[in-house]
């Protein structure tokens, strides 16, 4: 039987994040403060931690559809340099206090232009946040540009072309968003062939609220190199006593081609892509030596943090604290940061910090 481990030591464990929206991981009493200086802006309480609460039960309903309503506050007091600014430092203060030591920060700069920023302006801000962040807290950090399936596929090609006119600057990716039903992702093709041929990276959200078509589009159609959610593989597979006995031939390219899968345990219960935690597809996933990554989706929606979500690999699917490891070694070797950045990473700050648990005995 596996051993517990209690939330101090898990929290205390490098951790690697790779799938976290900007919007989605606000401080409550920042959302109150910002509001302030938002015309016409309304809260539904100025309390925090009722703020809190109003977050995640209006995430909570088993929908994406609705899970995606509580953005709308959100972007909404992010429309200024100064407020990007800060909310993208304060997540790397956050990260750092949860132990992540790398994470890629992702966000849709088109769902910050209501007060008149243009894209450069949108982009200087999260830089110089993630900067500022980086600087007081040592997480290092990528950026990967999102668009959105419901919008103008022109609007894609925009965000791709932004992407890789940054990525000299900490962009390290892109992505396509987004509710899934009624909106493939094969209409944004003119977007992902750019990234392809600027040699750019590729993650898109797929088979959270549609099936193992979507996946299957986002890798053969669009070129993707991981994959947000992925939950639906499941659906071209067989599991017996929670454990894979077939694969049909989407899920073993997946599988052998060592296709990154972004998992988000406990927002995908929020968004109704599985129906609980205990039929969530990631144990037998991992068991069959998928590569599979933990995250955190977002943060304030889902009511949750890296520790909470290796809590739940750890007392509800038995994953040890070796299992973390190596699945954090493996997030780090999916990252989209050059491949010396990933090495030192893994080396100086993954494995040398299990290492020195292990030598302190807490683990």
């Amino acid at each position: 039987m596996t051993k517990i481990i209690d939330k101090a030591t898990l929290r205390k464990m490098p951790k690697v994040l790779l799938h976290n929206h900007l919007d989605g991981c606000l401080r409550p009493d920042t959302i109150i403060d910002l509001a302030q200086d938002v015309d016409d802006f309304e809260l539904p309480t100025e309390d925090a931690t009722e703020l809190r609460e109003w977050f995640f039960r209006g995430a909570n309903k088993g929908n994406l559809g609705e899970y995606l309503e509580g953005f709308g506050v959100t972007c909404g007091v992010m429309q200024t340099e100064e407020s990007l600014v800060r909310v993208a430092k304060e997540l790397l203060e956050d990260l750092h206090a949860d132990g992540v030591v790398y994470t890629e920060v992702r966000f849709a700069p088109v769902l910050h232009t209501n007060q008149g920023l243009n894209y450069e302006q949108i982009m200087n801000a999260v830089i110089r946040g993630l900067k500022d962040g980086e600087e007081a807290t040592g997480v290092s950090w990528g950026i990967i540009v999102c668009s959105l399936r419901n919008m103008d596929p022109s609007i894609s090609l925009e965000m791709a072309e932004l992407a890789v006119a940054f990525r000299e600057h900490g962009v390290v990716g892109f992505d396509l968003a987004g509710d899934e039903n009624g909106h493939p992702p094969k209409a944004h093709l003119e977007a992902f062939h750019y990234c392809s041929r600027q040699n750019f990276n590729i993650t898109i959200h797929a088979g959270e609220a549609f099936g193992a078509a979507s996946i299957w589009q986002a890798l053969q159609y669009c070129g993707a190199h991981r994959i947000g959610h992925c939950t639906r593989l499941v659906e071209d597979m067989t599991i017996q006593d929670g454990q894979v006995t077939h694969m049909g031939t989407l899920a073993a390219y997946v599988r052998d081609r060592r296709i990154p899968l972004e998992i988000c345990l406990q927002s995908n219960v929020h968004t109704g892509a599985v129906a609980s935690l205990e039929e969530h597809p990631f144990k037998p996933y991992f068991d069959a030596h998928f590569r599979v990554t933990l995250n955190t989706d977002n943060c304030l929606m889902s009511n949750t943090t890296m520790t909470d979500e290796f809590s739940v690999a750890n007392s509800l699917y038995g994953l040890d604290a070796a299992d973390l490891e190596k699945i954090t070694v493996n997030a780090m070797k999916s990252a989209f940061v050059d491949f010396d950045t990933r090495l030192a990473l893994i080396y100086d700050k993954v494995k040398a910090g299990y290492q020195a648990m292990r030598d302190e005995g807490l683990i």
